[in-house]
């Protein structure tokens, strides 16, 4: 039964692929109706593009969002309402308590004259927990929703107030109440303004915002690379906001077109500082929360050449804390200045020959004179207890082995939570350590091998904490902490757990491949649950490889891991490895290696990590191997086609950057240095330079709207290869960003296109 249903499956995929109005030429495509694989009726054990796409059965549980109260007397979820008016209850649980009290109910979140309550795309308390706010009708700025309206909710009288006046609807960001009072602040057409809802006035605290000039918000590039986007801090005691202003005047400004608004092109300018080019000024300012002019903080240095990457106040509203990194974010100031802006004090500064991280955030005990940093100085990411008088640096985590982040902190019980993961650096774990350093020992459970997440009490006794690996999916649980005792069950998944259990698949393969110089590389494998001995199936190679991301990772992996376990009932193999230069947590040597060398050494690992697997995995096709990666996997997968065009015979680019001199400032120059002195690790590193050695079959897909890595870039790429008279097939998304999700129809058309392409190039099953 098995063999007609993997036999049924090919020739399925091949009439797909006669069916699919596939169009290849010397760099054209036309895409038609692409008709995805079907399931046969009743084979509850086979997945298809429609049950993993446009199917409920492999969704996970919504859950959230949770927020802790500051006194850690419990938390609150957003939960569905069971009451008439439908929405969502905001519902107050106590740790020990599985029973949770309504606080907010949906009934009373419908403004006066509507018919619905508000959808509650976030939430935050007022100091004394009187005042609810809720962000909704939230609207897409680059990647994240940071632009809606805002309603305060009371929690005694149920009135319900929507700030802005007459602001337009979702045009507001980023309110914050005040941490001592009623008043709300919020960022406004690119201004900053303190609304008292109760006594009906705002103040406009800024009023020079314009296309260029932006108060308490970031420009494109620190937004994607520092993940910056509210960009002002409320001082401790409410009267004074310190806010970042960026000036993007002089930055080159790249134009998207956007072809489906209208009966003309609508042209949509955005100051983007392309690799090497001007960057936005920045500084940050002091201004009293009543109104009146902004105290500018003396920060040295060429503010076009330098970030700030971090800002916020000590506890004692005196003084604002901010990060300050050079252009090639090789050196990291720590600086503590005076609210007047008469004095600023470097008090703590990193450097490293390569590139560094900032910290953030910045995590102060108690006593506001000590917090915790994180520093690879001595060859390891380690937990260090620094003074804000430049006086002490103390070493906590000492050892070779990384820390990953810093989760929490209970002062009383003088211990430092931490993830990390010494001795498998595919997985990620909760580890304490005293407050004075030393020894320490892992919290997390020794049963659940995978990837632990925690959102930890302010006070550190308990945490709300997420648990999966690369074969079981999220599960979120409250424990106690140190012990980890689970208190209660959160969400388990369990129709997804039971869906997942009827498929027919095998478990994913960790492993490790030695290459040249006894250097061992991560890797996972997933196989064909039915594998005829003495034959030998097709590889398709899942790559990212760059410094941003780790693809070999023991968590559950979405719908991408659902479409990888598609192509395994079809006959394939697929695996992804992890070269160095990934931010795998195995030493800082091991992560800065490529420093100057991005798309020059990770390839030449992948193709030798590659070679190895075939001589150690004979029932691998050699000749049948394919490759295919998103972003800066999409760039690996040019420079893996085109580098080593013996090794791989199918690629599909997704949203690559074919040159890096096309891409942002704050990323390609950490870790390439400027164009200008890296002439040739530009050019080497950059696959568009090596398309005249492409053989193989390539399909590159991108979205025109995309305003991250420019479909200019492919189209250059494509401009290359018509003059180099190389086939290849395109596929062009209109005003689809780098996710390529926007519109009707949109993911299950591209993973149609993405199927229907390896199944046509890359022949299925056993040979």
């Amino acid at each position: 039964m098995k063999e007609t249903l993997r036999l049924s499956s090919l020739i399925r995929a091949l009439l797909n692929s006669f069916k699919s109005i596939l169009v290849t030429s010397l760099g054209c495509l036309a895409v038609g109706v692409l008709l995805p694989m079907q399931a046969d009726d009743g084979a509850d054990s086979r997945l298809s593009l429609e049950r993993i796409f446009e199917g409920t059965e492999f969704k996970e549980e919504p859950f959230g969002p949770a927020r802790w109260l500051p006194d850690s007397s419990g938390y609150v979820i957003v939960e569905d309402s069971e009451g008439p008016a439908g929405g969502k209850d905001l519902v107050f649980y106590v740790p020990d308590r599985s029973e949770g009290q309504v606080l907010v109910s949906s009934r009373h979140l419908i403004p006066a004259g509507g018919a619905s309550p508000l959808s509650i795309d976030d939430y935050s308390w007022s100091h004394d927990g009187a005042y609810l706010l809720i962000y909704t009708n939230s609207r897409q700025v680059w990647r994240a929703k940071t632009r809606g309206d805002y309603w305060v909710f009371d929690i005694t009288s149920h009135e319900l107030r929507q700030l802005g006046g007459d602001a337009l609807p979702s045009t507001l960001m980023f309110a914050k109440f005040s941490p001592v009072d009623h008043r709300v602040a919020y960022v406004h057409e690119r201004n900053i303004f303190v609304e008292d809802w109760k006594e009906g006035t705002v103040v406009q605290l800024t009023e020079d915002g314009s296309d260029h000039l932006i108060n308490g918000t970031f420009d494109w590039v620190y937004e994607e690379e520092f993940r910056l986007r509210d960009g002002y801090r409320w001082s401790p005691d409410g009267s004074r906001i310190a806010y970042w202003q960026i000036d993007s005047s002089g930055v080159g400004v790249f134009h998207m077109i956007d072809n489906l608004s209208g009966l003309y092109p609508k042209l949509i300018p955005i100051p983007y500082p392309k690799v090497g080019e001007k960057n936005s000024a920045c500084r940050v300012g002091v201004v009293n929360a009543a109104g009146g002019k902004t105290k500018w903080i003396p920060v040295p240095g060429d503010p076009r050449n330098h970030y700030i990457a971090y800002l916020n106040w000590t506890d004692n509203s005196e003084n604002v804390v901010l990060q300050q990194l050079n252009r090639l974010q090789n050196t990291n100031r720590l600086m503590v200045g005076a609210a007047d802006a008469t004095d600023l004090e470097t008090v703590l500064t990193d450097r490293d020959q390569a590139w560094l991280e900032e910290m953030k955030p910045l995590r102060w005990l108690e006593d506001g004179e000590r917090f915790l940093w994180l520093s690879e100085r001595d060859g390891w990411r380690h937990l260090y207890l620094a003074d804000r008088f430049g006086k002490s640096f103390q070493l906590l985590t000492p050892g070779d082995f990384d820390v990953i982040g810093l989760e929490g902190v209970d002062e009383k019980g003088g211990r430092i939570y931490f993830i990390a993961s010494p001795d498998n650096p595919t997985q990620r774990y909760l580890y304490q350590v005293a407050l004075s350093g030393g020894e320490i020992s892992r919290v997390s459970p020794d049963s659940q091998s995978g990837v632990h997440s925690y959102q930890a009490s302010p006070n550190g006794k308990f945490a709300i904490h997420s648990f999966s690996s690369a074969n079981e999916p999220l599960v979120r649980d409250l424990v106690s902490l140190p012990d980890h005792q689970v208190l209660r069950t959160l969400s388990d998944n369990a129709s997804l757990r039971d869906a997942l259990a009827s498929l027919d698949q095998k478990p994913v393969e960790f492993f490790r491949v030695q290459i040249e110089g006894g250097l061992e590389l991560d890797g996972w494998l997933m196989s064909p649950p039915n594998i005829e001995a003495g034959k030998k199936y097709p590889l398709l190679v899942f790559v990212y490889g760059e410094p941003a991301g780790q693809t070999v990772m023991d968590r559950w992996g979405g719908n991408r891991y659902l479409w990888h376990l598609m192509h395994t009932q079809n006959g394939y193999y697929v695996m992804s490895i992890d070269n160095r230069g990934t931010p795998a947590p195995r030493g800082r040597d091991w992560r800065k290696v490529v420093y100057r060398q991005i798309g020059i050494l990770a390839p030449k690992e992948q193709a030798a990590a590659l070679d190895q697997v075939l001589i150690e995995r004979p029932n691998l096709d050699p000749k049948r191997v394919g490759i295919w990666g998103w972003s800066g996997g999409g760039s690996m997968t040019l420079n893996m086609m085109f580098k080593y065009p013996d090794r791989y015979s199918v690629g599909m680019s997704v949203a690559p950057v074919p040159n890096q001199r096309y891409y942002d400032t704050i990323y390609q120059e950490r870790y390439m240095g400027l164009p200008k002195d890296n002439v040739t690790g530009f050019r080497d590193g950059s696959p568009i330079h090596f398309a005249h050695q492409l053989e193989g079959d390539l399909l590159i897909v991108h979205g025109t709207g995309d305003d991250n890595v420019h479909y200019q870039g492919t189209e250059v790429l494509i401009d290359e290869l018509i003059a180099l008279n190389k086939p290849f097939t395109m596929m062009a998304y209109p005003n689809r960003s780098h996710s390529i999700r926007e519109r009707v129809n949109t993911t299950p058309h591209l993973y149609q296109l993405l199927t229907s392409y390896l199944y046509s190039h890359l022949e299925a099953g056993p040979r």
